[in-house]
């Protein structure tokens, strides 16, 4: 026999369908099933009443709203500490292991169960919907967001833990057992389905995560003011109270989300140099421009791309080395990645120069540097240079539809700090970067730093040497990264380049320079390391541990 929800008091759960027939029409004693199979299956096809069928609505959005509470803290584990994979894994096993413990203690809470859930409901509300702000504000406040993180996924996957099972015993008195699992089930299921498709198509590309974050807490706490307000019979004198912590809990949620984006633009000028310019949230990344005095700066998910004050430095080392290196004179050229132009400024510093064709995968970043002033000063209006094609696109897809042969290829990828780089840095995407490349051009590649990250370094070289390159390492000293490494190659062995071609305008790179950049000193021996490859992806690991290193932690 199946508990009862409580006991025949004042505060005592009456269910919802129950709460509006007449009095004689509630049993006192617990309910029983129907005695035949027929009478089961005529129960579970009976009409749910209006209470039931706002009941299982709220599963629904329990379901979305629980879901989007631990992709918003996976996405911001991702975003604050990096390797998405390992944030994810770790928040999903949380989340779940303390679903369970919420699930396993649900069956200790006694009195008017109904109310329970509302306040459930106020809680995770509040919880899920500061989530992302309060991780924010950690991080960039105090520096700390790991134990804040698991400490929120706990909480939260605890009182979505509890909100199945209450449901459940709420509306068990309305339909046979089988009946009222399948629907609860199905209405989760179907949260589930919506919260995966809301959140990456829809809330996160047009509100961003922490604005995500409130909104969803807010139909948790508005779904509790509906349940407070339409069954006030089933809450008894609780009803009032509910409906007033509901509404102060939604209240403060919908000042937090008219207020995120601000408050958001003030923790993050704690995490940046200077004045923030520009702050867009693009469907792939988190672009932001800051400024300091005349130090412009280019930040992606927080990692910095350049400074204004010595870019010239990484950008004449990354492309007129390799031109140097060309068997003929430089006609087609192809930039992977780079959507700042600025290696396009030093390849049209080349008037034999016919075409550069830039592939990029974010056209936020593209529109930026091709559209604003303040970014189209520092790249030379390289976008509107009639010799440039941009095209916005993935990389590795481009470059299989597209038979096109190049004198030289630039890829000036981010490093390979996730799962999702580590493909643009394997073995086979250097394969297919060879069938695009002239017998007689040449392929360079950034890649990170040899002294800081040296089995990162090492592995890309010997990743490109074994997609049949032979390989030249070289490395540059740019201020605001430290000693940073590239990695020049050509399909026939022609040496290192010896003399740079007579181009106007460079500062950093001269006769005397350009052979130095090859040499390496003794404490950075070149270290042989495993090839990169798509189902052994090695280098993500090497990065990781490499900057962990550097930096003491």
């Amino acid at each position: 026999m199946s508990e009862p929800v409580g006991d025949p008091a004042p505060e005592a759960a009456a269910s919802p369908a129950s709460a509006a027939s007449t009095p004689s029409e509630r049993p006192d004693e617990p309910y029983a099933p129907p005695e035949s199979a027929e009478e089961a299956e005529a129960a579970g096809r009976a009409e749910a009443p209006l209470a039931t069928t706002a009941l299982f609505a709220a599963t629904f959005v329990v379901a979305t709203c629980g879901l989007v509470y631990e992709l918003v803290a996976g996405a911001m584990g991702s975003y604050l500490l990096g390797d998405s994979i390992t944030q994810f894994s770790l928040v999903i096993g949380v989340y779940l292991t303390f679903m369970g413990v919420g699930s396993y203690v649900s069956r200790y809470l006694k009195g008017n169960l109904l109310a329970r859930f509302v306040q459930v409901e106020i809680a995770v509300g509040l919880l899920g919907g500061l989530s992302a702000l309060g991780l924010l504000g950690s991080y960039a406040l105090l520096g700390v967001v790991r134990p804040l993180l698991f400490g929120i996924v706990a909480a939260i996957g605890t009182l979505v833990g509890l909100e199945i099972p209450v449901l459940m015993r709420v509306l068990r008195d309305e339909l046979s057992f089988s009946e009222l699992v399948a629907r609860v089930l199905a209405f989760d299921y179907l949260g589930a389905l919506a919260a995966s498709l809301l959140f990456p198509l829809l809330c996160v590309p047009l509100l961003g995560l922490t604005r995500t974050a409130v909104l969803f807490g807010l139909f948790n706490t508005g779904l509790a003011c509906v349940l407070s307000l339409t069954l006030k019979e089933s809450l008894g004198p609780r009803a009032r109270g509910l409906t007033v912590q509901a509404l102060l809990a939604s209240g403060v949620l919908v000042a937090t989300y008219v207020g995120a984006n601000q408050v958001t633009l003030v923790f993050e000028e704690q995490l940046y140099e200077g004045t923030i310019l520009f702050h867009r949230r693009s469907p792939y990344q988190k672009v932001v421009v800051t400024r300091w005095r005349d130090d412009v700066r280019l930040h992606l998910d927080g990692h910095l791309q350049f400074s204004s004050k010595d870019e010239y430095r990484y950008h004449e080392a990354l492309v007129h080395p390799a031109v140097a290196a060309l068997g003929t004179p430089l006609r087609r050229a192809l930039v992977l990645g780079g959507g700042d132009g600025m290696a396009l400024r030093e390849l049209l510093r080349y008037p034999r120069l016919e075409q550069a064709v830039l592939v990029d995968l974010d056209p936020e970043v593209t529109r930026l540097f091709r559209e604003e002033p303040l970014l189209t000063a520092l790249n030379a209006r390289s976008f509107h240079d009639p010799r440039v094609e941009a095209i916005n696109a993935d990389a590795l897809s481009w470059l299989e539809e597209h038979p096109d042969v190049f004198d030289l290829i630039v890829i000036d990828f981010p490093d390979p700090r996730s799962y999702s780089l580590n493909k643009l840095y394997t073995r086979s995407f250097y394969r297919l970067v060879h069938r695009h490349l002239a017998e007689s051009g040449a392929l360079v590649v950034q890649a990170t730093s040899p002294y800081l990250a040296p089995h990162a370094y090492w592995c890309i070289a010997s990743t490109i040497e074994d997609a049949e390159f032979t390989v030249h390492p070289y490395h540059a000293h740019v201020p605001s990264f430290g000693d940073w490494g590239f990695v020049l190659a050509t399909p026939q062995d022609r040496g290192r380049p010896t003399a740079l071609a007579a181009v106007e305008g460079l500062r950093f790179l001269d006769a005397a320079s350009l052979g130095a950049l090859f040499s390496f000193p003794a404490d950075q021996p070149r270290l042989k390391l495993e090839v990169n490859r798509l189902h052994d992806p090695v280098l993500v690991g090497y990065h990781e541990t490499d900057w962990r290193t550097s930096l003491g932690e």
